[in-house]
């Protein structure tokens, strides 16, 4: 509590919040100040808690989301009523839809006016807004809840499968007047709030006996896996058993991408050949062509281990659900091997060991041609060599042909340093997570950035210079979406400014700006800007020609009949 005398006696809504935050050791705020939330941002950072302020507040809930990613904790975004509630509207609903712990603070209008429809200012029914695109959502409309709100946000963000939560602070709230041991008397500190859900062992038995018939068995890793942080336990496991495992993209590093076991390099093959696959944290969605033809086979079986029970058999039968947290479950598995005898055929091993090195030998040649101007495969190639022995570093990653090239490039060999579009695939998160990253870390952060996806939020930028964040931006600019239009034509839909110097935008704010045509001026300018560890842009000019229409996703792009 602050030490003023009037907070003595009394105490208003604003301090609560405040206050419900930090007894639950929430201490970072990311938002956007402004009715009627200015006030709560102030005193939120006299009272110790540290506040990042965006220019936007979809960035600011992209940081938030990926901060709870990162801690399994609540991310906290602060934003203002009616369009402000909006704009961060777009972040919990992918926050929801990834599973990532986030809860929006917004302000609202007062309710009686609201309900009447009077025309207050910024008046929106934000509660009924938000619940189609959060996990759940609450209005507070006294202040002695302000704590059961708080409480019940973190109960509902983190338990189960995480997600976005929605809490409403009307005006009227903040400002209400409470007297002190009322207000103590309220605050609540969740106990327990993510409680650990161990599977029954006759679904580990299960499980175990339908991998035992294996003879091509695979595991699938999601980015589940990677928010349990039961890093050591799959670990062990895959090398327990010598199953080959597919890391999904924001699950690489669990184990490093170079492991013997890892078939990243042979996809497709180990997806359309394996008899028996372990889903774990994964979905079948997607991202994974739903489980279906063409790319798996109609005899595949599934052994799935979720917290949720209503994602088994989504999309296919699944022969073998496992429903518990990540980290009880995969333990559970390492119990009951001690009495099972589990093996892996040495020929299937050696098929993908035979498909990898081909992959590998193709992709080397793309890597190493020697063509100006660069292209994707030879900028990456620059990135990775400077990365290489920097493992620390965070690697954001957004854009179409930059999502689909660097994901295959860009080896990862630590847990959760990976951040990219996700479920969605969507743009506009790269700055967001970038700042998160840097913030909840302190590490360094290289934010590879297609140009279209960077104008989402290019102007967050200016946030990174303002509270002097670790993060390199590498925009990778071809002049369009997916590709440059041709020289002297008028602007197609997907055409962006040619030859646009995206590295003057950070000389605005004082970061450092690079501009890069070739790979050996890409790599010395990645290293030069790592090791200042101050905000910097490379504007890297590839190829215009270079990137398909959405990216390796093309056959979701339906065309026109008459498109040729």
């Amino acid at each position: 509590m602050a030490s003023s005398e009037w907070r003595e006696e009394l105490t208003d809504g604003f301090h609560l919040v405040v206050d419900a935050l930090k007894l639950n050791g929430l201490d970072t705020i990311y938002g956007v100040a402004g009715i009627p939330i200015t006030d709560l941002a102030r005193l939120a950072q006299a009272e110790g808690m540290r506040y990042f302020g965006f220019r936007h507040e979809q960035s600011a809930g992209h940081a938030a989301s990926i901060a709870g990613y990162l801690t399994q904790k609540p991310g906290i975004c602060l934003t203002v009523s009616g369009p402000g509630f909006l704009n961060g509207l777009v972040a919990l609903a992918n926050a929801t839809t990834n599973g990532f712990p986030m809860i929006l603070l917004s302000g609202s209008s007062d309710r009686a006016i609201v309900d009447l429809q009077q025309g207050d200012y910024e008046e929106l029914d934000q509660l009924n807004a938000a619940k189609p695109f959060a996990k759940a959502a609450f209005r507070i409309n006294n202040p002695e809840d302000i704590g059961l709100g708080v409480a019940r946000a973190i109960r509902a963000a983190l338990s189960g499968r995480p997600g976005g939560v929605y809490l409403d602070l009307t005006a009227k709230v903040l400002g209400a007047a409470l007297d002190l041991e009322t207000a103590r008397k309220s605050l609540i500190k969740v106990v327990d709030p993510s409680p650990l859900q161990p599977p029954s062992p006759s679904s580990v038995i299960r499980a175990l006996n339908l991998l035992k018939k294996a003879k091509r068995p695979l595991i699938i890793l999601g980015k589940g896996a990677a928010y349990a942080q039961a890093d050591e336990e799959i670990r062990t496991f895959i090398e327990s058993t010598g199953i080959p495992f597919l890391p999904m993209s924001m699950a690489k590093g669990i184990l490093p991408d170079t492991h013997p076991l890892c078939s990243a390099a042979a996809r497709s093959h180990v997806i359309g050949q394996a008899d028996v696959v372990i889903l774990i944290g994964a979905r079948l969605n997607w991202l994974l062509s739903h489980g279906k033809k063409p790319l798996w086979s109609e005899t595949t079986q599934y052994v799935q281990i979720d917290i949720q029970a209503m994602e088994m058999d989504s999309n296919r039968p699944i022969q073998a659900p496992v429903v518990g947290d990540i980290k009880s479950s995969v333990q559970a598995f390492l119990e009951a091997l001690e009495s099972q005898n589990v093996q892996v055929s040495r020929e299937w091993l050696e098929g993908i060991a035979q498909k990898k090195q081909k992959n590998i030998e193709k992709m080397a040649a793309r890597l190493n041609a020697d063509v100006s101007p660069m292209n994707f495969s030879t900028a990456l190639r620059a990135i990775r060599e400077v990365l290489a022995d920097k493992p620390d570093v965070y690697v954001v990653n957004e854009g179409a042909n930059t999502l689909d090239f660097a994901r295959n490039i860009i080896d990862m060999s630590q847990p959760r340093k990976r951040l990219d579009t996700g479920t969605w695939g969507i743009m506009g998160i790269g700055m967001g997570y970038a700042a998160a990253a840097a913030v909840e870390s302190g590490s360094s952060v290289v934010a590879i950035e297609g140009d279209s996806a960077f104008g989402f939020d290019g102007m967050e930028i200016e946030t990174l210079c303002r509270y002097h964040l670790p993060v390199v931006s590498v925009v990778f600019n071809n002049g369009g979406i997916y590709r440059g239009d041709p020289e002297g034509s008028a602007p197609s839909p997907t055409g962006l400014l040619a030859d646009a110097r995206y590295d003057k935008l950070i000389e605005a704010f004082g970061g450092k700006g690079y501009f890069v045509r070739d790979p050996m001026s890409l790599s010395t300018a990645l290293e030069e800007a790592l090791e200042s560890r101050q905000p910097a842009l490379i504007n890297c000019v590839i190829d215009k020609t270079a990137g398909t229409e959405s990216g390796h996703i093309q056959g979701l792009n339906p065309k026109s009949a008459l498109h040729k």
